[in-house]
């Protein structure tokens, strides 16, 4: 039973490796068809849309690469192993795209001040595959996106690129009958509005656990009040909680355990308790049989 459930479980890893490369060539492509045709037809918005199109590149990128050196073991010199490349990986992408947008919004009120000649119908066509391109790689993401944070990270990337598309698509159909080609530089400030607070967010996570704060989805507060739950729990202190990649997290702590019950015993409901209610698996105890002593030295950074 447990060879059947492995070979599920690689073939499954398999099946989501192939899609997610597949997902990234298709999507990196036109990536590169779109800037080229927003630089043709001097649509701003195709190219804004190709900028929003990177983040998609490089999410897709960012969760293949993860899953490929995720499986490389730890060693003497990095006993975490390699998962925190995903996340210096996002920062270096955020900021990247941060500036980008950044660009994008100036370059459009440029624009609005002295709209360019633009080519509709070819902005139409290239924004129409783009789309296309879009439902594909979303079509690719569907079968795994719920079993995996890096391919729900990138599902998401490309479900909001597909708005981006539409944009561009209407923008291109109002110009064409209309000839108001400031709206061009309209669709370009709204994709610019949408990419912003998204690397904002991402930036603020990815910073975040470089600094190895606490992550969001963690009341600290409530997690210590859960540990003292646990029957012949006297004290915790020295609390620490942090993730070494998204879906990875870590917690140490000294615990003061009642003399009268068995040590092992309570660190098993603990660590039980810690993975059932807070999904934290990577747990370091430290038991001890006397109270910090706070007036002589600070022995937790957090007192509550």
């Amino acid at each position: 039973m447990s060879i059947e459930r492995n070979l599920s479980h690689s073939n499954f890893k398999l099946k989501k490796e192939s899609s997610l490369l597949f997902a990234l060539i298709l999507t990196f492509t036109f990536f590169i068809v779109e800037v080229a045709g927003g630089l043709i037809t001097g649509s701003l918005a195709l190219i804004s849309d190709a900028a929003h199109m990177l983040t998609d590149v490089t999410a897709l990128a960012i969760a293949f690469f993860a899953i490929k050196i995720a499986q490389r073991p730890a060693d003497p010199v990095r006993t975490f192993g390699y998962y925190r490349f995903e996340i210096l990986a996002a920062a270096f992408n955020t900021i990247l795209l941060f500036l980008v947008a950044i660009y994008i919004l100036y370059e459009a009120y440029q624009r609005l001040n002295s709209p360019s000649e633009i080519q509709s119908l070819g902005m139409f066509i290239i924004a129409a595959i783009g789309l296309v391109v879009n439902l594909v790689s979303m079509r690719l993401l569907t079968v795994s996106h719920d079993k995996s944070l890096n391919m729900r990270s990138a599902y998401l990337e490309v479900w909001s690129d597909i708005l981006g598309s539409l944009g561009v698509l209407i923008g291109a159909i109002i110009i064409y009958f209309s000839g108001w080609v400031w709206i061009d530089s309209l669709v370009a400030i709204l994709i610019g509005l949408w990419i912003l607070p998204r690397t904002w967010i991402l930036l603020k996570e990815s910073i975040n656990v470089l600094l190895e704060g606490v992550p969001e989805n963690i009341d600290l507060k409530k997690l210590k009040q859960a540990l003292f739950t646990v029957d012949g729990v006297l004290d915790v202190h020295e609390l620490h909680v942090w993730a070494i990649t998204t879906d990875r997290i870590s917690l140490t702590a000294h615990v003061i355990i009642d003399s009268k019950r068995d040590c092992e015993t309570i660190l098993i409901k603990l660590r039980r308790l810690l993975s059932q209610q807070f999904s934290i698996t990577h747990t370091t105890f430290q038991h001890e049989k006397t109270h910090c002593s706070k007036e002589s030295e600070k022995c937790d950074f957090i007192h509550s």
